[in-house]
């Protein structure tokens, strides 16, 4: 009798499958990995505040002088504000010396009108006016005057604008109906020399020059020999840059001076550099004897007390105010402007 064969059952299998299929699903289930977001703070953007406007320089003396009655020790207290405020503006220690006489003068135990900030304002209006009156003269006038051709050299430091300024005057003469020659005397800087060709070629107007290095007062020479031969009215000297400091080259302008005896020499000074600007005019005058200013870069000096302070510093009058890189921008010094600068 045969034996019946038991086939094995298939539970292991089906239970291995089971579990398979189970691991399977699990896997599926497993959700993936989700990236790690990291917020970053939000920046809030920082509210940019307007300065707070700077107070006019008259409107700092109202809250000064806001008693009836002053005595002398009450001023002296009281002046002292003003005085920052003052030299906060550029305005040179002489300056202010002054202006405390006038306003002590005028002020200290004397019956004083209902409203003293108005008498401040008229006082410091006619002290200043004081202090920019120079005895000056009419440069157009005093060049058709001449017969012979009217020379006019320009000093200052480097930097100072004083190219671009004789290229100014140039223009200024054009327009007046005067011919001119500019003498390319800044013989230290080649581009000096090449500036001052540009600035001829655009105003038509001829420029005496020689090689790089030569000596400036013989550049100046030939100038106004070119200018008497010719019958021109005027000659503009450009000179070199000098540090009012350095004595060897100041005395090379001297040198110039001597050879061509100009009959205006005209310092060119910054605005915008205070009272570096005085001392600088000081030692021009000293060495080349100057006649007259013209300031530089007044178009940028928001403060005014460098033209008010230099003229009274220095007794020369102010000519002119450069107020930017154009041919035009050239004015007539006008001293109530520098009123209206100061907010007086």
């Amino acid at each position: 009798m045969k034996k019946k064969e038991i086939k094995p059952k298939k539970v292991e299998t089906q239970e291995k499958t089971k579990k398979t299929e189970t691991e399977d699903k699990k896997e599926e289930e497993v959700p993936e990995p989700k990236e790690e977001v990291i917020e970053e703070p939000e920046v809030k953007e920082e509210e940019v505040v307007a300065p707070e406007p700077v107070k006019s320089f008259f409107a700092k003396t109202k809250e000064i002088f806001t008693t009836k009655k002053i005595t002398a020790e009450k001023f002296d207290d009281l002046f002292w504000q003003l005085e920052l405020v003052l030299l906060e503006h550029n305005v040179a220690v002489g300056v202010i010396e002054r202006i405390k006489d006038d306003l002590k003068e005028e002020l200290v135990d004397k019956p004083l009108p209902l409203s003293v900030s108005k008498k401040v304002e008229s006082t410091l209006k006619k002290t200043v006016l004081d202090v920019l009156t120079v005895d000056s003269l009419n440069i157009i006038d005093e060049i058709k005057k001449k017969d012979e051709p009217y020379v006019i050299a320009c000093f200052g430091i480097n930097g100072s604008g004083k190219t671009t300024t004789v290229a100014k005057l140039a223009h200024l003469l054009k327009r007046n109906g005067l011919t001119s020659v500019m003498a390319a005397s800044d013989t230290f800087r080649a581009a000096a020399i090449q500036q001052l060709e540009e600035h001829g070629k655009n105003l038509d107007i001829r420029v005496i020059k020689h090689d790089y290095g030569a000596d400036a007062a013989a550049v100046a020479y030939d100038a106004i020999s070119h200018a008497k031969k010719h019958d021109i009215d005027v000659v503009l000297i450009d000179t070199a840059g000098r540090l009012h400091s350095n004595v060897n080259l100041m005395d090379e302008l001297q040198k110039l001076c001597r050879v061509t005896s100009p009959d205006l020499n005209l310092f060119l000074g910054e605005a915008i550099t205070g009272n570096d600007c005085i001392e600088q005019a000081q030692k021009f005058d000293e060495h080349v004897g100057i006649h007259g200013i013209i300031m530089t870069k007044a178009d940028i000096d928001e403060k005014g007390g460098t033209p008010l302070s230099i003229s009274y510093i220095t007794k020369k009058p102010i000519f002119f105010l450069g107020v930017g890189q154009g041919y035009e921008d050239l004015e007539v010094f006008d001293k109530n402007k520098i009123i209206e600068k100061l907010a007086i």
